[in-house]
């Protein structure tokens, strides 16, 4: 039901782009409701491979976001099934989606698209309901423009008319004006019934010569005139047959075969044309010669003679006709191939459109298994249910598969990438990262996990979260405080030999930070020490003691030291100097900030020993 429920939904949402598209065309032509039922019906079937890749990107990020968001996912999980096997019912009914995709492409497709585009041009050829507008010319009517300064719209009454009949020619124009008058249509819907009132007729009859200074003119006027203007508001459809060329009203089998045909005429025609060029002999531009004396230079030069020399021989007059000649020969030549170019370039573009549209069927398939495979572990990794973030995800993991899609069927079409690259290279960019997804959340992975992300920028910005310590509603163990006391001296003690030891405000040397593979176990020993006390502390009754508790730093124990934990790592590091400072000056400044972590830890330390013996 979740599925058949975003289907319909992502096929409104195409009806209305694929509507909007051909509104301006449609409005205010009076169709009848039989005919805008076929075209939303027939629209709606075209587009249904459309909608069903993100009606299963979206249903199947629904499903496994509510299961993940309700515990569902993470129960299954427990119980030993991974994420394949919950998902393999689901598989079985995205595979038997694809293959109604396919059958709506392959066989109901087709016949649909024909139906549709012989609907739509029909409904564009339709000429517009009439309805001529106040205050303005209107120009629907072919070969009039009208002006109506008021109509009543009860009577159907026109006041102030102005009529401009160019079906004579803009010259030849007849001009009317009536006080009032009234426009019907016949009982045929072909022509339009024009009742005049008290008007005038001006109009020029054609001149006996064009150089006549004079055109005689007629102007009548008329108490009452009636006339009939041909406009045909009836809806017609158009021949099925403009579209049995077309590569959308074709299933594989004939686009295979028109391919095969084309290619076979268009080798054939290149083949004639390649033989027509080596058969073109060499063009004689002396027509003024004689055939003896042709016959005597080729005696003389049995090799030929020189066309140079025979030009330069020629009066100015025979000069400027072989020039004339060889011109018009040329540009006719530029043209004849020039038309022969252009037929050879519409032939393999159709060629193109068939063998996209072939491999269109099954990318557009595939499409639907690709969008589970990625919308299905992408719902079980962000957890999130409901009409929110998975729509959200949908919507922009289907913008960028629509852009690569378009660009990839552009290029294929215009013939910059192999055909078959281009249809494909969506599903090649979509595919693997399906895989990996489906990989990634069958392990638990945490790769879309956010949290992860800000705690690793923290943790290299160097940004650390603050102590919250609160009063615990049931404390079972009470901290053993003259032990703490000693511990938390000792820990000072231990803080301040460390500091002088370690002297951490000095710049550390270049060539020991990077060559020298030792870690500093010294102070994770400290922190451990802290941390455990911290621990037993927090489950003392008195609220001093824990707001002292909070002041005692969280202590990153790897960031004042190398890198990285691959020793050649840290030595490639260090001798890509750019590099290398970087990660100087890092570790030189944690090293500061570790110094005053521990004069904190020094100085917390000695006020919490303060508050436990003055409240012993």
């Amino acid at each position: 039901m979740l599925f058949l429920g975003t289907f319909f939904i992502c096929l409104f949402i195409f009806m209305m782009q694929f509507l909007w598209k051909y509104v301006d065309e449609l409005v205010g032509k009076g169709l009848e409701m039989e005919v805008l039922v076929q075209f939303f019906f027939y629209s709606a079937v075209s587009l249904v491979p459309a909608s069903l890749p993100l009606a299963v990107l979206l249903a199947s990020l629904i499903t496994f976001g509510n299961f993940g968001e309700r515990y569902e996912l993470l129960a299954m999980k427990a119980a030993g099934i991974s994420l394949l096997k919950i998902m393999r019912p689901l598989i079985v009914f995205i595979a038997f989606v694809c293959g109604i995709s396919f059958y709506f492409q392959n066989v109901i497709g087709p016949k649909a698209e024909v139906k549709l585009w012989t609907l739509l041009i029909s409904m564009k050829q339709k000429s517009p309901e009439l309805d001529i507008p106040e205050g303005v010319f209107y120009d629907a009517i072919d070969g009039y423009n009208l002006y109506v300064k008021k109509k009543n719209r009860e009577t159907g009454v026109l006041y102030n008319v102005m009529i401009y009949n160019f079906s004579d020619g803009f010259e030849n124009a007849h001009i009317i004006v009536a006080d009032s008058g009234k426009l019907e249509m016949t009982a045929d819907k072909k022509h339009l019934f024009l009742h005049l009132y008290h008007g005038e007729m001006f109009e020029n009859l054609k001149a006996q010569s064009m150089s006549a200074e004079n055109v005689p003119y007629r102007r009548e006027t008329f108490r009452e005139k009636h006339t009939i203007i041909e406009f045909n508001s009836d809806f017609s459809m158009v021949d099925a047959s403009i579209m049995s060329n077309q590569s959308r009203s074709k299933d594989m089998k004939k686009l295979q075969a028109s391919v095969d045909s084309m290619t076979a005429i268009s080798d054939s025609v290149g083949r004639s044309y390649y033989r027509e060029v080596n058969n073109i002999g060499t063009y004689r531009l002396t027509p003024s010669l004689t055939k003896q004396d042709t016959v005597k230079m080729q005696a003389e030069n049995p090799r030929g003679y020189n066309v140079d020399s025979l030009f330069q021989s020629s009066t100015l007059m025979q000069k400027q006709r072989i020039i004339s000649s060889a011109s018009s020969t040329v540009g006719n030549l530029a043209n004849d191939w020039n038309f022969k170019s252009f037929n050879i370039k519409q032939n393999d573009q159709d060629i193109r459109k068939h063998q996209t549209e072939w491999h269109n069927k099954i990318t557009l398939s595939l499409a639907c298994l690709i969008f589970f495979f990625i919308g299905a572990p992408l719902g079980g990794i962000i957890r999130k249910g409901g009409l929110g973030m998975p729509v959200i995800a949908s919507v922009l993991i289907f913008i960028i598969y629509y852009i690569i899609n378009n660009t990839g069927y552009k290029m294929a079409r215009d013939g910059n990438w192999v055909v078959w690259m281009g249809m494909w290279t969506s599903t090649a960019v979509l595919a693997p990262l399906g895989a990996f997804l489906t990989y990634k959340s069958n392990n638990d992975s945490v790769v879309l996990n956010a949290d992860a992300y800000v705690d690793w920028f923290k943790k290299v910005a160097g940004i650390r979260s603050v102590r919250h310590m609160f009063r615990k509603e049931v404390i079972i163990v009470d901290p053993d405080y003259e032990r703490i006391v000693g511990d938390l001296e000792k820990l000072s003690a231990d803080c301040q030999a460390y500091a002088q030891k370690k002297k951490l405000t000095k710049a550390p040397n270049y060539f020991t930070l990077w060559m020298v593979n030792k870690n500093d176990h010294e102070i994770e020993q400290l922190n451990d020490r802290m941390e455990a006390l911290v621990d037993e502390l927090s489950n003392t009754r008195s609220i001093v003691l824990l707001n002292q508790l909070n002041n005692y730093p969280l202590i990153p124990v790897h960031a004042h030291v190398r890198p990285f934990d691959i020793y050649w790592l840290n030595i490639l590091a260090g001798l890509f100097v750019p590099v290398g400072l970087f990660f100087y000056f890092r570790i030189w400044a944690f090293r500061i900030r570790l110094q005053k972590d521990i004069d904190k830890i020094i100085k917390t330390s000695e006020e919490i020993t303060t508050i436990i013996k003055n409240n012993k």
